[in-house]
């Protein structure tokens, strides 16, 4: 009988896999905790944490329902803390006749099994995740030919292929995008719930990853540990979502608030990013939630939850595929100023930035407008490299995996792709955050001053940003109001110089 090894990443979580219909003897499951896949960033503890015992879990699982599982700890004695290492070790001992394994999301890993199939000297094979709606090359095909990559098309035609909030071939409600009527304020009108809680203590695997000599950053609570860890704690905050977040979420789905770190966002990014959740059976629910409670749901909430999901998940993984490994090394503007030290303890005296980065150190977790309109914001208009802005953001968030975090950041986020993502780059000044949030009623610094002391530094990093990329920017009919309005305005020389005071002192902001 040929023995077959089949290996499982950490983000390969998927229960439903087609691998597992059935038991075979023959069949042996691998599974690593390594330090290669810890130290290649440095990893949030609760990142660290989640992965590692949704793994654990989903091993334990796959061995109840009868399936044979190779299992390596990250303090294991036998590890070698490679996957190449670790499997042609396993090969050698119990003497396998082929190793399968499913296509990784990531292109480093990719190229890594590519390169150990070819020096094992047995037979190989590689399967789909049977996870994502298109496959790795479906957006390049897509947009064959152009040099914009412009997300809403991409969005319309998987509306239209899945049939989700469609009447006939006409978008419900006659809109495909309900966007502006996602941009509301939070201003504490409606409670926001509180997040389940899952009964776990985490102190021993946390006493295991500190042994082993894994470097992390941020904070956690081994003892209230509160991410899903398991496919069905993943479907009870899908529950919990649906009923309780998702009336109110479209709504929200901009805003930031000092008092809730979450607001009505689903939190399911790090269940559905390894798999343990399947993306259609969330866009599916959510439809039905529509479908059943139209006046407590309504379409502008439904429309925008999907939206993320349909559209730009998996536009952004096509991205990812299209334009890799070249996409890594995108620098736009030539940005090469380090990232501030504040980044990593949250020490500054701007409140939005204190906020945004001590809620991601405490929680593992930021959404989307806090990423790209604060951190991400910011770390554009000081000119920060954007190497150091995806190290940051791929080791601090739970959900950050390199598919999804990379084109996020140094596209959407940092414009490092010249607007392969975004049709612009995304900053803005003080008026933007103070619209959209409370954070600017007690900050150090002014919110409405431009120059002088306690100016806020959104703002004059705001104009010098544009007016030192002018060469590159002024073209681009999205912003040639700003390029006017820079012409006519009397105290640019002075808003330049202190923006320059300030690119010179990050450290003190």
């Amino acid at each position: 009988m040929k023995k077959i090894v089949r290996l499982i990443l950490g983000d390969q979580l998927n229960p439903h896999h087609s691998w597992f219909t059935e038991t075979r003897e023959e069949v042996v499951y691998l599974m690593l905790e390594m330090r290669q896949e810890t130290d290649y960033v440095r990893h949030h503890v609760q990142k660290v944490l989640v992965f590692f015992q949704s793994m654990r879990n989903f091993a334990e699982e796959l061995t109840e329902k009868g399936h044979r599982v190779r299992y390596l700890r990250i303090d294991d004695p036998e590890n070698r803390q490679c996957l190449e290492k670790n499997i042609g070790n396993l090969i050698d001992r119990e003497q396998f006749d082929r190793f399968e394994y499913l296509l990784p999301d990531e292109y480093r890993l990719d190229q890594q099994l590519q390169r150990i199939c070819e020096q094992l000297p047995i037979k190989t094979a590689c399967f789909d995740t049977e996870h994502f709606l298109t496959d790795r090359m479906a957006v390049k095909r897509f947009f064959s030919g152009k040099k914009t990559y412009l997300m809403e098309s991409f969005y319309r035609s998987m509306r239209q292929e899945f049939s989700v909030l469609m009447q006939g071939k006409k978008p419900q409600g006659g809109e495909w995008n309900f966007d502006k009527e996602n941009r509301n304020a939070f201003r504490e009108e409606v409670s926001v719930p509180d997040f389940p809680s899952f009964d776990r203590d985490m102190g021993s695997l946390l006493q295991s990853i500190h042994n082993a000599g894994v470097q992390t950053l941020g904070e956690v609570d081994p003892s209230r540990f509160p991410w899903p860890c398991s496919r069905q704690e993943s479907l009870t905050l899908l529950d919990h979502f649906l009923t309780h977040l998702l009336p109110h979420f479209g709504r929200y789905q901009d805003a930031m608030h000092t008092a809730e770190p979450f607001l009505f966002h689903s939190r399911l990014s790090f269940a559905l990013n390894s798999k343990m959740l399947h993306p259609l059976e969330v866009i599916r629910a959510a439809q039905d939630c529509l479908e059943k409670d139209p006046e407590t749901y309504g379409l502008p909430q439904v429309e925008g939850f999907i939206r993320q999901i349909l559209g730009w998940r998996e536009f952004m993984r096509g991205i990812y595929w299209a334009k890799m490994p070249d996409y890594a090394q995108m620098n736009f503007f030539g940005h090469k100023r380090a990232l501030p030290s504040f980044f990593w303890d949250g020490n500054t005296k701007m409140n939005c930035l204190k906020h945004a980065i001590g809620q991601s150190l405490e929680h593992a977790y930021a959404h989307h407008i806090q990423r790209l309109m604060v951190t991400g914001n910011f770390a554009l208009m000081a000119g920060i490299d954007p190497d150091e802005v995806d190290r940051w953001y791929l080791g601090i968030y739970i959900d950050a995996i390199e598919w999804v975090e990379i084109t996020n950041t140094r596209g959407m986020s940092q414009f490092a792709d010249g607007g392969i993502v975004g049709t612009k780059p995304y900053v803005s000044s003080a008026n933007y955050i103070d619209k959209m949030s409370n954070y600017c009623g007690s900050c150090h610094y002014s919110k409405t001053k431009k120059t002088g002391d306690k100016a806020c530094p959104f703002n004059s990093l705001y104009w010098a940003f544009y007016e030192r990329n002018r060469e590159k920017l002024e073209n681009n009919p999205r912003i040639g109001f700003v390029y006017n309005t820079l012409s006519k305005m009397k105290q640019k020389d002075e808003i330049l110089k202190q923006a320059e005071r300030y690119l010179e002192n990050l450290e003190e902001l």
